[in-house]
């Protein structure tokens, strides 16, 4: 098994193995002394491998090497446009990076005296009162690892709240069609169960089908606002209105608030409770397997249950609540992702109380420059301004035999990320598109021209490269059905000198 590598110079296509192909059995990457003293027994024992794994050696330059050219390999935001609609995948500042680099935060201990640590506490909870102020809901929680885990902390105390009122039979969560996936995974692991609401023919919540819905065992309806087709729900206050009138709360969905942050507040709209992805809105680092960070903010009612610790101030220092009555306990290690939490600070810092707006404004008006310059090439399955992320389907280019994943595909061989495809799922062939506020015009007018390009080649009747794409990059289309279903993740022992099979 081997990458493929293409060579921009020569346009040569060739083979390079993969670490362990490169490997050879007698090398040793490195080799460890003896120890003198009395091998004192693992508890884990029982466990372990009775025979040596077999994993081949390298030495240490063959495996930097590797690693290192696996990184040139890879896009990231440093090296081009990552439009990811609904994941808003922003540039992240340096400085920001340095600020959370500084020893005094980076080497702080989640253990030491609080005297000890009042310059990062008093930061923290002015991040805590910041997003309060943004959002509308005055109480904040900063512990939650990430977007989904904030969902699941929300969602907790929302149970809680039903619970302490002594209303445990309400264990339904209403949750659109064109939820994140996460949503509905979140509530099912607070023990609730989810129904499904169908989305109306503008992409927005059905109010009928909502009334129809709401019952005296709905503990909450949990919605995106702006929504993942890139609309804002319109008719906010009434739907939080009626969730209310039927005694549930709403749980809102703040992956999306980069398209309203400094314009509009979550609490003004009658939203109970929400999460903050701050690599979406505040520019810390996203993906990897983490560290993130996914605060929720809550109103007067859902304050009692909010995890602890958390972080309050006495006079003139700032101290850790580590236990209150009705709150739904701990949920982290500590009182979260410190270093992600200062990025976020510093990003609002950076814009100040004055100028946030301006992220929001930023980020829909380069939406929606996609959107005009891309309108009469793609179908728009809902027509009219869009907040941060524009939706876009294949139908047009279907007709000749091109899907979204081809169009995907051949964004690559242009030197492009491709955008969100098939997702939200009610909309067939979908494209989700967001440029946040961080890229300029000319980055923006550079993918519109190759989005254009494939249009064109399309109506032309030159589909080839579509179906053919990517070639360029060190991978061609992968099975990530296959990939998903039945990844390997062990390294197979050698056998009679060759690897095993790994396909």
């Amino acid at each position: 098994m081997s990458a493929t590598r293409y060579s921009a110079t020569t346009g040569l296509v060739h083979e390079e193995p993969l670490l362990f192909e490169q490997a050879h059995e007698q090398h040793e990457a490195m080799a460890l002394p003896g120890c003198a003293a009395e091998e004192a027994p693992s508890p884990l024992a029982s466990f372990l491998r009775q025979k040596p794994a077999g994993i081949p050696g390298l030495s240490e330059p063959e495996v930097v090497r590797h690693f290192v050219r696996l990184s040139q390999w890879n896009h990231g935001i440093e090296t081009g446009f990552y439009p990811l609609g609904s994941c808003t995948m922003k540039y992240n500042p340096r400085v920001h990076e340095q600020i959370a680099r500084m020893p005094g935060f980076a080497q702080a201990h989640p253990d030491q005296p609080e005297d000890s640590v009042q310059g990062l506490l008093s930061l923290l909870f002015e991040l805590q009162q910041a997003l309060g102020e943004i959002t509308g809901l005055p109480h904040v929680t900063l512990t939650p690892a990430a977007g989904a885990h904030g969902e699941l902390v929300g969602i907790m105390m929302i149970r809680a709240w039903h619970d302490a009122r002594g209303d445990d039979c309400r264990r339904t969560v209403l949750v659109p069609d064109s939820a994140h996936g996460t949503n509905p995974a979140s509530a099912s692991l607070a023990g609730m169960r989810t129904v499904e609401l169908k989305s109306g023919p503008d992409g927005q919540i059905d109010l009928t089908e909502l009334k129809s819905r709401l019952d005296d065992r709905v503990a909450a309806l949990m919605l995106t606002n702006p929504n993942t087709t890139g609309r804002f729900e319109s008719q906010i206050a009434e739907i939080c209105d009626l969730v209310h009138q039927a005694g549930g709360l709403v749980y809102g969905d703040g992956a999306n608030l980069n398209a309203i942050v400094g314009k509009a507040r979550p609490g003004d709209m009658g939203i109970d409770c929400l999460h903050i992805n701050v690599h979406k809105t505040f520019a810390t680092p996203h993906g990897g397997g983490g560290p993130g960070a996914g605060p929720v903010a809550v109103n007067e009612a859902l304050a009692p249950f909010l995890p602890v610790p958390r972080i309050e101030r006495q006079g003139e220092q700032y101290r850790i609540v580590r236990s209150c009555p009705q709150s739904i306990g701990p949920v982290f290690g500590s009182i979260g992702q410190v270093g992600v939490l200062l990025r976020a600070l510093a990003y609002i810092r950076a814009f100040g109380r004055d100028h946030l707006h301006r992220i929001a404004e930023d980020a829909v008006l380069n939406a929606n420059y996609i959107l005009h310059r891309l309108k009469d090439a793609y179908h728009v399955p809902f027509p009219g301004l869009c907040k941060h992320e524009c939706l876009l389907t294949d139908k047009f280019q279907n007709r000749h035999g091109v899907k979204t994943l081809d169009l995907a595909k051949r964004l690559i061989d242009l030197g492009f990320h491709p955008m969100t495809i098939y997702f939200p799922l009610i909309v067939h062939g979908a494209m989700l598109i967001e440029p946040t506020e961080t890229e300029s015009r000319r980055t923006i007018d550079a993918f519109c021209d190759a989005m254009l390009e494939i249009a064109r080649a399309c109506e032309k009747g030159e589909v080839q490269p579509m179906l053919d794409a990517p070639t360029k990059p060190f991978r061609r289309r992968l099975d990530e059905t296959r990939a998903a279903r039945k990844p390997v993740l062990v390294w197979p022992e050698r056998a009679n000198g060759s690897s095993a099979d790994r396909s």
